[in-house]
């Protein structure tokens, strides 16, 4: 496969055979796309989380042929992408089929179970997804979520090869994460030992608290440098 990192939680992935965009988030006053919106947006499919405003917005709209598959995580969500003119749009069930890919969608937990329940209409439903592939290496992309039960169970269920983390450790208020933070991506690290770990989701929003600086100064301090990864926008590994 090709990992790509866009910016924030924006991701382009090539994985068996297909290119994937997962989470377009293309307009942002304060950084500017690593790449132009007409390579980003050339894919087979995309794949939204969940429809948070920093992971869907009025420039991926715009920018994306109306006719591409879409998957969405529950039909509130493909009503929201319907209504911006979208015809392909499917909700995604535990377990589905795309031209020999298996996508598998993931539970998880915007925050602690304390603020999920207090700000549940502004955190909402969010999940993550497994990509399986005979020929491929198999990846957990595991979308804005804490780390958790959920999110240990993914681990041991599916076994992936390769870990995304939304790692920006983001705060609405308060100090309560509603993203992984840098003793989250150790917890993934120990519970996923022969896997690689991938740092997304840093640096672009506003809310976010850690820095990449500060992550791998972490990593290097806990001798985790050789599995996790920290891309900058616009980088790109085979894996």
């Amino acid at each position: 496969m090709e990992f790509k990192q866009i910016r924030n939680a924006t991701l382009n992935i090539k994985y068996g055979g297909k290119k994937f965009l997962i989470d377009p988030w293309l307009r942002n006053p304060t950084s500017d796309l690593p790449i132009p919106i007409s390579e980003i947006v050339d894919v087979d499919a995309v794949i939204l989380t969940h429809d948070h405003p920093d992971h869907w917005d009025d420039a991926a709209k715009d920018a994306i042929p109306k006719d591409t598959p879409f998957f969405v995580q529950h039909e509130v969500d493909a009503q929201s992408v319907r209504s911006a003119g979208f015809n392909n749009v499917q909700v995604l069930k535990d377990t589905n089929a795309f031209d020999g890919i298996t996508i598998i969608k993931t539970p998880g937990r915007h925050g602690g179970s304390t603020i999920v329940e207090d700000m549940k209409d502004l955190l909402g439903e969010v999940s993550g997804i497994v990509l399986k592939h005979p020929n491929e290496k198999t990846i957990y992309i595991a979308g804005d979520t804490v780390w958790y039960e959920g999110v240990e169970e993914n681990l041991k269920k599916y076994h992936p090869d390769v870990v995304v983390l939304n790692s920006g450790d983001a705060k609405v208020i308060g100090d309560e994460s509603i993203i992984m933070d840098k003793q989250d991506v150790y917890e993934v690290f120990n519970a996923a030992p022969n896997a690689t770990i991938i740092a997304s989701h840093m640096e672009s929003v506003n809310h976010a608290t850690l820095s990449r600086k500060e992550l791998r100064e972490f990593l290097s301090e806990k001798g985790m440098t050789q599995r996790v990864l920290v891309p900058e926008d616009g980088e790109a590994y085979n894996l």
